[in-house]
């Protein structure tokens, strides 16, 4: 066995000696345990989980779903772009949810219309964004928001990008984020599908992983 095990691990004892983990001389990739943890991913604020490192491809459609919550008012939560202006973004700005997609031509945004307060409450909210040829759309809890694409030519995003959730290096370029911000909060079930085939995505499965704990979530923020 080469992988570490998702589990929180107490009061062991060796040779009747009870070891203090409060003091470790080393820790790699440890976080504390939970009094109450919830199924999801926690995103501590500081980093990014970067997924599909060969390469994933938007094109034309795509359609991004996923859970969240937190208590900041900004954060990124998903970014696939090119090296050129072709990409897409999910983020939280200001306590609002914007989807950004740009297929060469321009950028197209849909924003949810969530009061500030809403959507940072500590809450798991249900987010759904689509893109299509003709436009693209964001349902946060079931408001729906819907943007027309003014680019009639245009209607493919071509990337062969990672995906970056909760944040992105420094050296990776993001033409669809505003924002800098790693996000600080707990998602799950991320899903995006192309017509009948959907993936849904383990983040301890990503290829890069910092300042995130695939396994579980703080039951309540501290």
């Amino acid at each position: 066995v080469t992988h570490s095990i998702p589990a929180c691990i107490g009061d062991m004892t060796v040779n009747s000696k009870q070891l203090d983990n409060e003091s470790p001389v080393s820790i790699f990739a440890v976080n504390k345990c939970y009094v109450t943890a919830q199924e999801g991913t926690f995103f501590d604020g500081t980093g990014f989980a970067a997924l599909v490192r060969e390469g994933y491809k938007v094109r034309s459609d795509v359609n991004i779903s996923l859970e969240f919550r937190t208590t900041a008012l900004h954060g990124v939560l998903l970014g696939v772009s090119s090296a050129k202006v072709d990409a897409v973004g999910l983020e939280m700005v200001n306590g609002k949810v914007l989807f950004h997609v740009n297929n060469g031509a321009g950028r197209m945004t849909a924003a949810s219309g969530a009061s500030t307060a809403a959507l940072c409450d500590g809450r798991w909210h249900k987010l759904q964004a689509s893109k299509s040829k003709h436009g693209i759309s964001l349902t946060v809890d079931g408001h729906l928001v819907q943007t027309d694409n003014p680019y009639l030519h245009s209607t493919s995003a071509d990337t062969n990008n990672p995906i970056y959730v909760g944040g992105y290096p420094a050296d990776v370029k993001q033409n669809c984020l505003t924002s800098k911000s790693s996000f600080r909060g707990c998602l799950r079930n991320l899903v995006l599908s192309k017509g009948q085939q959907a993936e849904l995505f383990d983040f301890s499965r990503a290829f890069d992983l910092r300042g995130v704990f695939p396994h579980s979530c703080p039951g309540a923020e501290h």
